[in-house]
């Protein structure tokens, strides 16, 4: 094989990597991803009450996008969940 194909099968594989990494932490870890709004509504909300007292206890919400969109679980702070109550609708 010559050396500029190595060369080249080498950069091209350097950049696949370079390029996986980025997108990765883009869209699944949300880094320099851009901020984007939904109309949401409340379906409900849930305490996860612990028994051992070194644990904080864990509030859900329960959400759904526009009338038909997916349900999706969102874990939050102790403030948002007294805040929030099913069936309003967010923007």
């Amino acid at each position: 094989m010559p050396i500029p194909l190595v060369i080249l099968l080498i950069v091209l594989i350097v950049l696949a990597g370079y390029l996986f990494v980025f997108k990765y932490k883009k869209h699944t870890m949300g880094v320099n991803a851009p901020e984007r709004k939904a109309a949401v509504t409340i379906l409900d909300k849930q305490v996860v009450v612990t028994d051992d007292p070194t644990q904080e206890d864990e509030y859900w919400i329960y959400i759904q996008k526009g009338a038909f969109g997916p349900k999706r679980e969102f874990q939050i702070g102790v403030h948002y969940y007294h805040h929030l109550n099913p069936g309003i609708k967010e923007s």
